[in-house]
Formats: structure tokens, sequence, C-alpha cells
């Protein structure tokens, strides 16, 4: 973790650090487009179990690193919420060819 000197480069550092969660988001983003190429059903788009065990797996993580994991369980919620929705038009989409 960087030390910083003054407010206006902890300023630049937080800002990095966003435009690389951007990023890694659209990167989940059109993983989860391609994901929809595998599954049959809505149901299987839905997957609670799999979203019960990514959200069980942030907590986890954000109690490790000493952040609060109902922070990030809120934030992976409202993620994987728009993204299931993204997901679940994909796969209408490839079903209508």
């Amino acid at each position: 973790m960087k030390t910083c000197n003054s407010l206006e480069e902890v300023r630049k550092e937080i800002d990095l650090i966003d435009t690389q969660i951007i990023h890694l988001i659209s990167e989940r983003s059109h993983l989860v487009r391609q994901a929809a190429t595998f599954k049959n059903t809505v149901e299987e788009v839905k997957a609670q179990d799999r979203i019960d065990f990514i959200l069980q797996k942030a907590r986890h993580k954000a109690i490790e690193l000493g952040i609060s994991p109902n922070m990030i369980s809120d934030l992976f919620t409202i993620m994987i919420n728009e993204m299931v929705e993204t997901e679940i038009s994909e796969f209408r989409n490839k079903n209508l060819f």
C-alpha cells in the first residue's frame, strides 16, 4: 500500500484506483455476457446458489482485508443484480436466432 505525502497525492491515487475498478467491472461484465451463451434457461442465468457463494466469498475477503463486509456485500449485490439483468437479456437475444 502506498503512503502519500499530501491530500493531492491521495486524491490522485484514489482516482487511479477508481479507474482500475471501472476497468475490472467492465471485464467482469464482458465475461458475464459470455456466460449467457453456456446456459440453457433463465433460471440458470439467475443462479441464486452462485450469487450466494460470491457474496459470502466477498464478505469473507472484506473481513480479511479489514473493510466493511456490509459495504462490500451491498456493492456486489448492486453489481450482480445489474449483471444478471444484462445476462438475461443476452440469453434471450441468443435464443431469438
